[in-house]
């Protein structure tokens, strides 16, 4: 926790770039703040065990509040709170067994707050719930490494993807991105990107693998660059690839990030399609994130 400087608290966060991590500080955003962010980026065990959590959280205040009253609900036997409990989680789930009811006005009142809290509380867990389902996801395959060598006789940069789902990603189109660090004329450290122009950046029907060529020539930000060039700069690659997916009907996006020292000079990538003796055309995923030097 540091102080900033109009004397409020901010928190000090940590946010993962692929494998890169920034400290963040000064940020005043609440937990409530952007509470459905976190509801969407959360991963499925926190999401259900925060929705547990809650629903438990409501029903025990609701159930101090029966148990507060004066009898309010009836068939309770020696207003034990256990069975408050239960007729709190009848009431907010709208389950409404019918055995135990209201039979005061504070019990209806109590009652009648409950059910619209339960009937808000599922349709927003309802709705974060499609929401979480129904997010467009890309399942694209990235080589572990990038791979420098020579093809068609020039030095390339090759990275290589693969769509897992095997169904059709249309209009499938692809950037390269290179970020390193650079200086400024008054000597300010600046974090810049460049474009790596790719020899084919589109393909029309993206369902097994896709290998991404950029040709490393004078008008490239890598020319007569090495590997250690490339730590100096702290280098790193991005890759997006996005497409139409013809059975979700929803365009996806996928991006992966390669720090410098995962950049394999020198390799190529092993050959996973073959054709067998049928006459079919086989592809061996167990050898796609195989590189080979020469």
């Amino acid at each position: 926790m540091v102080q900033s400087q109009n004397g409020r608290n901010s928190k000090t966060r940590v946010v993962r770039f692929g494998s890169r991590e920034i400290v963040t500080e000064g940020l005043h955003l609440t937990f409530w703040g952007d509470i459905s962010h976190r509801c969407m980026t959360a991963s499925w065990p926190a999401f259900i065990g925060g929705a547990v959590l809650v629903f438990i959280v409501f029903n025990v205040i609701f159930a101090s509040f029966y148990w507060l009253g004066n009898q309010p609900i009836s068939n309770v036997p020696a207003g034990d709170y256990i069975d408050y409990v239960y007729f709190s989680i009848e009431t907010l789930s709208t389950a409404g067994y019918g055995d135990m009811h209201p039979q005061t006005h504070y019990g209806h009142f109590i009652a009648a707050v409950e059910l619209f809290t339960g009937i808000f509380s599922m349709s927003l867990m309802t709705g974060l719930i499609f929401a979480r389902f129904s997010r467009p996801n890309a399942r694209l395959l990235f080589a572990e490494h990038p791979v420098i060598s020579i093809h068609e006789g020039k030095p390339t940069l090759m990275l290589r993807l693969a769509n897992e789902r095997h169904n059709i990603i249309s209009n499938a189109t692809a950037k390269l991105w290179l970020f390193k660090n650079m200086v400024s004329m008054e000597g300010e450290q600046l974090r810049r990107f460049f474009e790596l122009p790719l020899t084919q950046n589109q393909n029309p029907g993206l369902a097994i693998s896709w290998t991404l060529y950029h040709v490393i020539d004078e008008n490239s930000p890598l020319y007569q660059i090495n590997a250690e060039d490339l730590a100096k700069l702290k280098a790193a690659l991005a890759v997006v690839v996005s497409g139409y997916d013809v059975v979700a009907a929803q365009t996806i996006l996928g991006r992966r990030a390669y720090e410098h020292y995962e950049i394999r000079f020198g390799h190529r990538y092993a050959d996973i399609i073959r054709t067998s003796e049928d006459g079919r055309l086989r592809i061996d995923y167990g050898r796609f994130h195989e590189t080979l030097e020469g």
